[in-house]
């Protein structure tokens, strides 16, 4: 599925619907140049998940936590990471993979670490305000913007 967005509102929105359709044990597996947007994205999933948490970049964390009362939200960036390794120093194999969701920016530097059934979504800064966001993995989002 592609989704042209025009707004920073416009893309909370879409991933609003996107998070609405998720459910324990996925993993969201982010692409996308710095700005795309993939934070403002992770804020609206955590918005369709029921989660009233402030979400903010995990660049400096390298992972940031969201808890609401049914499901957590785990949103990692691994754009530091580039090898097996280092991603077993963040302690990133610790988090309840399956009874929560995954979110992980910079996601190709642990391609070969990712679940089989993770979903895809790039997001591709056209300009300013225009992202072009493409949602592949799973035919349960082929309909989330109608």
């Amino acid at each position: 599925m592609e989704k042209i967005t025009h707004s920073a509102e416009e893309t909370i929105e879409f991933a609003k619907r996107i998070g609405s359709l998720l459910k324990k044990g996925d993993v969201i597996a982010y692409t996308g140049g710095l700005g795309a947007g993939k934070t403002t994205f992770t804020r609206g999933l955590a918005m369709g998940l029921g989660l009233e948490d402030n979400v903010t970049s995990p660049t400096f964390s390298l992972v940031n936590e969201y808890h609401g009362a049914n499901i957590s939200l785990y949103h990692f960036d691994m754009y530091r990471i580039m090898s097996a390794d280092d991603l077993e120093t963040t302690g990133f194999y610790d988090y309840p993979a399956q009874e929560s969701i995954f979110a992980v920016e910079w996601s190709e530097n642990i391609a070969e670490e990712l679940p089989e059934n993770s979903i895809f979504i790039n997001i591709e800064r056209i300009d300013d305000n225009t992202r072009k966001i493409t949602v592949k993995g799973d035919e349960r989002f082929d309909t989330a913007w109608n």
